[in-house]
């Protein structure tokens, strides 16, 4: 599979994927993203010309979508739209790109008999009780709180259908909370790193009880490869680096390694429908394919990743604003 047509590989996660793919595999790259906001070139600033190429497009759009899977030994189905309070605000483009898009692709892949795997996520399962011992597996029934995640889940139903029906060679993996660089600036971690470097106090939702389960964005990457090469025909993986801990411990932490004081944020009101806790059990990754994480010190990641926002301001300082303005509007 020396040829990838990566989805949404301008993004956050899918263009760390691509840097990472180049980097520790022999895979030439076709990114296909349609540059929304949450898309750039510049995240794919630096990758060798002559083998990543980027197509700017949109996945539902059948004409764009057939001639790139023909030409593909892979599909790693990245592109959607992931952010929960936008979905809130307007769920329309959730159900054209992670419904109608992932239809698409998939009709595309059964034509021409490309392998596809399909990155997901574990917010599908809705949420767990913050004392309840138990974590996501692949057997955890769907329970999707918002539109993003229910688009989500109907997604992964499509792709599961295919396999079934018409016996379309794919995978599915469902993952934890990323974090690393290159992430926009309206995401959790990145929006508090770049406050503190603006001198504006992190704000955090409620009390800060929420837990959720963090992953470096090369971690993710690495298993995600791991998958494609090695994983079993319409088999679900569940991707997770046993990184839970609350909002507000990771502000805490942020506020920390930035020099300042752990109590220096604020509360604001929560959102609606905010899941409570997320955790993920990758027993069946770790065991059946050899994967571990990189990336086991959560403290350690999370100071390199700030080391990035600040040496790269350019990169995320229209983002910043335009963000924060969105955000004023919406009342958050």
């Amino acid at each position: 599979m020396s040829k990838l047509l990566v989805t949404g590989g301008a993004g956050f996660i899918g263009s760390n994927f691509v840097h990472y793919a180049v980097a520790n595999a022999d895979h030439d790259v076709v990114v296909l993203d349609k540059l929304t906001y949450a898309g750039d070139r510049e995240t794919l600033a630096g990758l060798p010309e002559d083998r990543v190429r980027l197509v700017v497009g949109d996945i539902a759009d059948p004409e764009v979508v057939d001639a790139l899977v023909a030409d593909a030994d892979a599909v790693v189905h990245y592109a959607a739209e992931s952010h929960n309070d936008n979905s809130l605000s307007d769920p329309s483009p959730f159900v054209h790109t992670n419904l109608i898009g992932t239809f698409t692709l998939l009709e595309a892949a059964r034509k021409h008999g490309t392998r596809f795997h399909h990155i997901s996520t574990d917010e599908v399962y809705g949420d767990l009780e913050l004392d309840d011992p138990a974590k996501f597996t692949p057997e955890t029934p769907y329970n999707p709180s918002s539109p993003y995640s229910s688009t989500k889940a109907g997604s992964d139903l499509l792709v599961r259908a295919w396999v079934r029906s018409f016996g379309l060679e794919a995978t599915i993996s469902n993952c934890s909370n990323n974090y690393g660089p290159r992430q926009h600036v309206e995401k959790f971690i990145p929006r508090q790193i770049t406050n503190v470097i603006d001198g504006v106090r992190p704000r955090l939702y409620g009390a800060g009880e929420n837990v959720r389960d963090w992953i470096h964005a090369d971690d993710h990457s690495s298993a995600v490869l791991r998958i494609l090469e090695s994983g079993r025909i319409g088999e679900t993986y569940l991707i997770g680096a046993e990184g839970e801990r609350s909002n507000l411990e990771v502000v805490q932490a942020i506020l920390r390694l930035m020099g300042q004081e752990p109590d220096a944020f604020d509360h604001v009101k929560d959102r609606p429908g905010h899941d409570m806790r997320y955790a993920i059990d990758a027993t069946k990754l770790r065991e059946e394919l050899g994967w571990a994480p990189a990336f086991t010190d959560f403290e350690a990641g999370l100071a390199s990743t700030i080391d990035w926002y600040r040496a790269n301001e350019p990169w995320w300082r229209k983002q910043k604003a335009e963000a924060e303005a969105k955000y004023a509007q919406a009342g958050h």
